[in-house]
């Protein structure tokens, strides 16, 4: 009997040490194409379906486009890159996948007019058939149009006059900063363009589905919604903050909201954090946590253990340190950490990362890999105890 214990003890213990360790590969070989900004996910097969741009550069290359690939539910390879999006003549940036309630899947992303930012609009598509080989069959597409109404305004402004901390005046005859925005977020057509995605979307219990987007025009965030399974949208208010942009949502124990934000504002750089008691319309002032960012995007998630995970750059300036966290406390502190990636400074980037827990428990990753004139979109994979461990 002993014997048969000690047997499945053996067992045990080398399932757990294979499983702990952390796989890595590109998605496909380094090139000298600029790709950035991936986004993955697992389909309701097992299938990891992943995606990011590819171009000669961001807003101001015009040939930028969607491009993605499939891993196969037991295979070790992914397949050859294929198009997801491509609008002519104008940059395709900042795609991201989603698998609603209903196992439709979703393709987020921004057509980038007259190569800017702030003239941006968003296109989503979606797909009930996408198990074969290859793109997923779109079924449907549309763009997001989004209407901030005369709240926006005044929340921006009521947000500001209510905030903790310093005047960000530079001098007593310049304008401040947030006078400035909230001229510009009386104005209607400003305020109804530029909106991006970037974080997986978050769908609470109710059906409800939040995407997070960012507007680098106003330098912060809002979260559009639907309640219809993405057939329409509506505007939250404003995730009000001085560049706090590119929210990734988690919900708490108690049901609330939090957002976790780039920092784009006033040194030192810190992860922002926001909160929503109503299911992602209304938002605190973002305030900036303990944790470093250079300016870079950062993904938190839900494990099924409960605990939290974090993705992102922890250091303050440049983008050579990457790594993952762990918080038992909901985000409050994290503990655990190990590192994806580090180098020197000036000898690698690696950023935008992109996370989900698979239905086994184990954790995939992609993000962008930048090293010399190299570049690829690197896959992860580990489970909970690589961290922890």
């Amino acid at each position: 009997m002993k014997s048969i214990i000690y047997f499945f003890l053996i067992i045990l213990l080398l399932s757990t040490s294979v499983y702990s360790q952390k796989t890595e590969q590109f998605i496909f070989p380094l090139q000298n194409t600029y790709v950035h900004a991936s986004s993955i996910v697992e389909l309701p097969n097992g299938d990891l379906l992943a995606c990011w741009f590819e171009g000669d550069g961001e807003r101001n290359s015009n040939n930028n486009r969607i491009n993605g690939a499939r891993l196969r539910k037991g295979k070790k390879e992914w397949s050859d890159k294929f198009l997801m999006a491509d609008y002519p003549d104008h940059p395709d940036c900042n795609p991201v996948l989603f698998v609603d309630r209903n196992e439709q899947l979703y393709l987020f992303w921004v057509i980038v007019r007259a190569n800017r930012w702030e003239s941006s609009v968003i296109e989503y598509r979606t797909s009930t058939n996408y198990k074969s080989k290859g793109a997923p069959k779109w079924n449907w597409q549309d763009v997001m149009l989004l209407k901030p109404g005369e709240e926006f305004a005044e929340t921006i402004k009521k947000s500001f006059d209510e905030r903790e901390g310093p005047d960000y005046s530079w001098a007593e005859y310049a304008r401040k900063y947030e006078d400035m925005l909230y001229e510009a977020a009386v104005d209607k057509k400003k305020r109804t363009t530029g909106w991006m995605p970037r974080i997986h979307p978050l769908q609470l219990e109710n059906g409800r589905i939040l995407l997070p987007l960012y507007s680098d025009g106003y330098n912060l965030s809002l979260v559009a919604i639907s309640d219809d399974d993405g057939k329409s949208w509506q505007s939250s208010l404003p995730i009000v903050s001085r560049g706090g942009v590119q929210p990734s949502l988690v919900e708490n124990k108690e049901g609330n909201i939090i957002a976790f934000l780039r920092d784009n504002g006033d040194s030192p750089g810190r992860v922002m954090i926001s909160e929503s008691k109503d299911n992602g319309y209304t938002w605190t002032h973002a305030k900036k946590s303990e944790v470093p960012n250079p300016g870079t995007s950062v993904e938190v998630i839900k494990l099924k253990s409960g605990n939290w995970l974090m993705v992102y750059n922890d250091v303050e300036d440049g983008r050579n340190s990457f790594a993952v966290s762990i918080s038992s406390d909901e985000g409050k502190t994290w503990g655990r950490t190990k590192h994806l990636e580090k180098v020197d400074k000036g000898n690698g980037r690696f950023a935008y990362p992109s996370v989900i827990q698979n239905r086994k428990g184990i954790i995939h990753i992609t993000y962008s890999y930048h090293v010399g004139g190299n570049k690829s979109i690197k896959h992860v994979s580990f489970n909970e105890n690589w961290i922890t461990e």
